[in-house]
């Protein structure tokens, strides 16, 4: 699973590395060491805005969306904190991920992630989970495939309300590989650059071609370090949380 990230790029980088036609200044996110769910995270994505009509041409956008997928049919938003990650395996079948796969998928830009591995402590002997920082080499972006969805609130009676529509998302995940699977059986599923587009476009909507570009990334490209457990507190942020500790 992915239950953690980094994510500290500012919108003017994210926007030029992912060739982001349209986002809003006014909308901002502070630098996140420690992504957890429900947290505002953001995510690039091609649609056409809904107050335009159908015949507006698609727009690449720079949003911050809720992490948790919060389907359509959901009758509260709770559901979205149980619904983070969707299994590249089964997530063109589930009911909650099937019809934002076909029509609203994204990527969600992130610095790299966290994982804990179980390991017994070498003065005791008891079992403890170490937390690992897993990242590219060279510092580069990862492109982590989403998929985003919108809810409508039951409680605001206008449509045209912004705070009528909740836009929500969840990471796709994949096995692990490479240094990676060395710590944890699961990992995001992260998307090489010459699939963007193809799996932004809305328009792009046959299962089996959508599913070719979820391949699981290429070895050798992966490091992993212990880090301290200071990042299992959620309250806990900051850049001294990808410090490399002693496991």
């Amino acid at each position: 699973m992915c239950g953690r990230y980094v994510s500290t790029r500012s919108p003017e980088d994210l926007a030029q590395l992912f060739r982001v036609t349209d986002w809003r200044a006014e909308e901002t996110l502070a630098p996140n060491w420690n992504v957890a769910p429900t947290n505002d995270v953001w995510a690039v994505l091609e649609r056409t805005p809904r107050d335009e009509g159908d015949a507006a041409p698609v727009r690449r956008e720079l949003r911050p969306l809720r992490w948790g997928l919060v389907p359509s049919w959901a009758k509260d938003v709770k559901i979205g904190a149980r619904m983070i990650n969707a299994r590249v395996e089964t997530v063109h079948e589930k009911p909650a991920f099937r019809r934002a796969f076909v029509r609203r998928r994204c990527l969600l830009p992130a610095d790299g992630f966290y994982e804990w591995q179980q390991i017994k402590a070498v003065d005791t002997g008891r079992a403890r989970k170490q937390p690992y920082f897993i990242h590219p080499e060279g510092g580069r972006v990862m492109a982590l495939a989403g998929l985003y969805e919108y809810w409508r609130d039951p409680e605001v009676k206008r449509d045209d309300d912004p705070a009528a529509w909740l836009m929500t998302c969840t990471i796709i995940t994949t096995e692990a590989t490479d240094a990676a699977g060395r710590v944890h059986p699961r990992m995001p599923l992260a998307l090489t650059e010459e699939h963007y587009d193809a799996w932004l476009d809305p328009d792009h909507q046959d299962p089996d071609e959508l599913r070719a570009l979820l391949t699981q990334p290429a070895g050798g490209h992966l490091d992993a370090r212990p880090v301290s457990t200071a990042v299992n507190n959620v309250r806990n942020n900051g850049p001294q949380l990808l410090e490399e500790a002693v496991p």
